[in-house]
């Protein structure tokens, strides 16, 4: 025992494993032994880290014949409607749903299906790897809702968690002033604190998919997904793509000044003194470091880690305004600190 943690060594591994049976004999390796020790003076590992690794094993492997079911094609890909069917018939399930109304199970589903293809088919070829599927955390995030003493706080972080596909869906419809089941430009242009610029709108409508010039709910998700993960690659990749208007694979000062225009717009508009394009553009090149000292690339972005603050000082008012503002804000939350300290 360490503490409270009970350990087994190499000798006792194996005779436990003969004692178990042919059924579990594959876990009871050498491979898996090393994989699990870590730094124990005696060689022993945990008992608990190897039942652990045995069930998640075995529910990789649930989980992999469940998705194969529906597999039509059987070419070890999920088609947006087969996973559609694997998450409907999956709710019942899960403990956490149980609330949701029937009438609002299509776009449960919808919201759910949206997250897996979003991240897991960048090129949207329409289909994903069942491979993928199981090597990501989606599944783990999905089937946590099985837990029916999940935390409030899990459910709010959780996009699977039915509070969150409610949130999603009631700003769609919050923002769909007309209700006619989509948004146009103008009720997108409230989305969050409202301080999207009329730029970066126009290349949303010009980019994504919309019917007679407004967005259904899917291309929503897209959207939503791209701006409340801003430090992922799908989501920068995205949001890329929104500001190459010239298409060519790369930025440079003519498109960062392109949509810089629109914040300084922005700023005049609430009174406040525009800053240098000049400043922004050296502070954007030094975040970032690309390659080509004159052009920055997607991986450029991904790669500096900044890509996050450099899409929100080029797209968001609000954004512009708490990088410029960084310094304060950090004074002021340390300040925060400092007078919770003194009480």
């Amino acid at each position: 025992m360490i503490g409270e943690e009970a350990m087994i060594n190499y000798d006792n591994f194996l005779k436990v494993g003969e004692k178990a049976g042919p059924k579990c004999k594959q876990f009871f390796t050498a491979k898996i032994f090393a994989k699990l020790l870590h730094n124990d003076p005696y060689g022993r590992i945990s008992i608990m880290q190897f039942f652990n690794y045995v069930m998640r094993k075995v529910w990789l492997h649930q989980t992999r014949i469940g998705l194969s079911l529906y597999d039509v094609a059987g070419q070890g890909y999920l088609r947006e409607s087969d996973l559609e069917n694997y998450i409907l018939e999956l709710i019942p399930t899960l403990p956490q749903l149980d609330g949701l109304e029937k009438s609002f199970y299509s776009f449960y589903v919808c919201t759910a299906v949206r997250k897996f293809f979003f991240f897991l088919d960048p090129l949207r070829t329409g289909k994903i790897k069942i491979q993928d599927i199981l090597a990501c955390s989606f599944l783990d995030d999905l089937l946590e809702l099985r837990d029916e003493e999940l935390s409030k706080e899990s459910q709010e972080t959780n996009w699977f968690s039915a509070p969150s596909a409610l949130r999603v869906y009631g700003q769609y419809l919050n923002l769909d002033k007309d209700h006619n089941g989509m948004l146009s430009k103008e009720e997108l242009s409230r989305y969050g604190t409202g301080t999207l610029t009329n730029i970066f709108l126009d290349r949303v409508f010009q980019e994504c998919l919309t019917y007679d010039g407004e967005m259904d709910y899917k291309t929503y998700l897209d959207f939503v997904l791209a701006l409340e993960n801003r430090k992922e690659p799908a989501a920068l990749q995205y949001i890329f793509k929104l500001l190459d208007i010239e298409n060519k694979g790369y930025l440079n000062v003519f498109s960062l000044n392109y949509f810089f225009r629109a914040i300084q717009e922005q700023m005049k508009i609430h009174g406040q003194e525009p800053v240098s394009f000049q400043d922004v553009k050296d502070e954007i090149f030094d975040m970032v470091k690309p390659k080509d000292p004159y052009k920055i690339s997607l991986q450029d972005l991904i790669n500096s880690s900044q890509g996050d603050t450099v899409t929100s000082i080029l797209i968001d008012l609000n954004g512009f305004w708490t990088y410029e503002n960084r310094e304060v804000l950090v004074a002021s939350d340390n300040d925060s600190a400092a007078d919770v300290d003194d009480t």
